[in-house]
């Protein structure tokens, strides 16, 4: 058996149960060294570890791939969602193996943010640049997101595109400088937040960052009015004379 798993976004607290309990009974536990450092506390002492790296990856993912056609319980852990941004880790995990494994879904980051900015996926767009190879595509879609009035929860590309990358090269395209933007680091603990506009995103931030740009233009609450504005207005309609008429 192999089981791929979204583990949440670096807290045991964001770990579903599901996925707790498939590392409690793996024989094998692999994945990037951050992410196995997560479930550590989960894993099983009989359990083999396999950390792996940018790398190295693929060499250890055939390890991986070896102890499981062996019949080893295997469980390799994402950090997050697998579908929000390890898509690419996936491939390299099926790949190994030689056909399609069994993926568990996990809490993302994005959903965090969501909860943290408060607001709703309706009004906002996820956009990853945590992925190799062109990025432009992904670049011209946050462009047309914040030109759509939407809010974007964006995941940074750790070694070359930040949130001072992002914010620039948003500049560079048109974009008001004056969007408010949330950055926050180590967003499950809630240590770091930084709050202004997308212009004033200069700063140095860490590989662990969720960026949040917030739309001019934030739909309006589609609930009803709350009930003493109701009544008033039934009350005042009922009361008019064109009304009796």
């Amino acid at each position: 058996m192999i089981i791929c798993t979204g583990v949440g976004p670096g807290h045991l607290d964001f770990v579903t149960r599901g996925a707790a309990e498939h590392i409690a009974n793996a024989n094998v536990v692999a994945g990037f060294d951050a992410v196995v450092d997560v479930v550590r506390p989960l894993i099983p002492a009989s359990a083999q570890i396999v950390t792996m790296g940018y790398r190295d990856q693929v060499a250890q993912l055939d390890v991986v791939a070896q102890l499981h056609h062996a019949g080893k319980r295997c469980v390799v852990v994402f950090m997050g969602d697998i579908h929000f941004s390890g898509f690419q880790f996936l491939e390299r995990v099926e790949r190994a193996c030689g056909h399609a494994v069994e993926a568990m879904p996990g809490i993302s980051s994005a959903q965090v943010m969501a909860s943290r900015g408060k607001v709703c996926f309706d009004e906002t767009t996820f956009v990853t640049f945590h992925r190799r190879g062109n990025l432009e595509p992904f670049k011209r879609h946050l462009v047309h997101v914040l030109e759509d009035a939407r809010n974007a929860i964006v995941i940074p590309r750790p070694w070359d595109f930040m949130p001072k990358d992002i914010a620039a090269w948003l500049l560079a395209q048109g974009i008001a400088g004056d969007h408010p933007v949330e950055v926050w680091e180590n967003l499950t603990r809630g240590d770091a937040e930084w709050r202004g506009t997308l212009a004033e995103c200069t700063r140095e931030f860490t590989d662990m960052s969720i960026m949040l740009i917030r739309t001019h233009t934030p739909m309006a609450s589609q609930i009803e009015p709350p009930p003493a504005v109701a009544t008033t207005t039934a009350t005042t309609t009922a009361a008019s004379p064109k009304a009796a008429s």
